[in-house]
């Protein structure tokens, strides 16, 4: 197997440690998502968990609660595509660790 095979397999070892440093990272990230001009703002964690709502009270009306939940819906859509934006652009060309490796695991 020669050096070859031990450079790939050092190479694909550095490859995945860098891939679970930006998944830690991505973990940790936070991202803001709003609505209504920002009558609506949610926080959302890299899990995805939500981690803080902010809703204006100029947004709460009694009559339209089907509004507010529409706003809601839509700050959270909105917080859900930018993690989405912030994981595909932090981890994009990263090549197939496993073909570094020739298949081999």
């Amino acid at each position: 197997m020669g050096t070859g095979f031990a450079k790939k397999k050092k190479e694909a070892k550095a490859m995945q440690d860098q891939f679970s440093k930006m998944q830690d990272e991505l973990m940790k990230a936070e991202v803001v998502g709003e609505a209504g001009n920002g009558l609506v703002t949610m926080i959302l964690t890299g899990e995805g968990d939500m981690k803080d709502l902010k809703i204006k009270p100029e947004c709460v009306d009694p009559d339209d609660i089907e509004g507010l939940q529409l706003l809601i819906k839509a700050a959270h859509a909105d917080a859900q595509k930018k993690m989405k934006e912030k994981s595909s652009g932090g981890m994009g060309g990263l090549p197939d660790l496993s073909s570094l490796l020739g298949g081999l695991r």
